[in-house]
């Protein structure tokens, strides 16, 4: 898959999504324009297609990271309860932490979105059969139970309708001042890069990555850690998004192999011209209303995930 062709289509996504919305914002325009139509350049519609790129790339590396370390094409952070455990952090920290800021969320989120896929590599370690359809499901069994654990206590303290909204795919409230925690996932991402190649050996299998002399544990909580940071850092300033950390490195691997320091750029880009197409299309469908992302994800996420599936069957 040629790179300089996913840029090319990510400029030219970019450049619709920011002319995209109820107030007509035409190109000719942009340099005279008016005070009020450069404040929703400014403040909304430029902050949300950062949000959406970073967002993006961020659970699209995720997504490639989990794959290589659990050695399964089907694990990603939403079939392997971290996104799961993110949501019950949050639901913890509206709880008992409700008086703390975006930031001290974050990191709760991001201690149980760790600690949640680290029990799973646990499991994952104990299973016998690693079949590669009963490995995911493992993590959504785990995942819903997780999730039940936080259902409940969000009826208990009746929290049910902020935590949903919370959690809720969505870029539309997205503006200056209200997603520039998702700047954190760069360095991550740099990080991931830089061990893209001790990640690989360690999909190779514990004994064999151990016997070149790499330190296992230590690269597979690296890759655990980043996961989960990530996905709480997308989790806590846009919300749930399905499919996405599944099935574009999915895609990536069908086109180009297994070689994950090559495939992180593809990825990366691919993830975010996905989710910019997904923006889009959920804006322009019942425009001047907007399909939350989560929707749109979900549904041309469904049907591409099936394709895998059958392919997978098929091979």
């Amino acid at each position: 898959m040629k790179k300089r062709y996913l840029v090319l289509v990510l400029i030219v996504l970019s450049v619709v999504s920011i002319f995209i919305g109820v107030k007509d914002i035409r190109p000719l325009e942009i340099f005279q324009m008016e005070e009020a139509k450069l404040q929703i350049l400014l403040l909304s519609r430029v902050p949300r297609l950062i949000s959406i790129i970073v967002a993006g790339v961020s659970m699209s590396i995720a997504g490639l990271i989990m794959q290589q370390i659990s050695r399964n094409r089907f694990v990603s952070p939403t079939t392997a309860a971290t996104v799961d455990s993110a949501r019950l952090g949050i639901l913890v920290s509206l709880v008992v932490f409700s008086s703390t800021g975006v930031l001290e969320k974050m990191l709760i989120a991001f201690a149980f979105a760790l600690l949640g896929t680290l029990l799973f590599m646990q499991i994952l370690r104990r299973v016998k059969l690693q079949n590669t359809i009963f490995i995911p499901i493992i993590g959504i069994m785990l995942g819903n139970i997780i999730d039940s654990i936080a259902t409940y206590f969000a009826y208990k303290y009746d929290l049910v309708q902020n935590v949903s909204s919370w959690l809720q795919g969505n870029f539309s409230m997205i503006i200056k001042g209200r997603y520039e925690l998702l700047y954190f996932s760069v360095p991550l991402m740099i990080i991931a890069y830089l061990y893209a190649n001790k990640f690989t050996l360690a999909g190779m299998g514990e004994d064999f990555s151990i016997s070149l002399g790499l330190n296992y544990n230590q690269v597979v909580n690296i890759g655990v850690s980043i996961v989960a940071l990530m996905t709480a850092l997308v989790v806590i300033t846009v919300g749930r998004i399905p499919f996405l950390g599944l099935i574009i490195p999915n895609i990536v691997g069908i086109l180009q192999g297994d070689n994950l320091k090559k495939n992180i750029p593809t990825t990366a880009l691919l993830g975010a011209v996905f989710l910019l197409f997904c923006d889009i299309l959920g804006r322009v469908i019942i425009f001047p209303y907007e399909i939350p992302i989560a929707l749109t994800v979900g549904v041309i996420g469904s049907i591409v995930f099936l394709y895998l599936l059958n392919r997978r069957a098929t091979a």
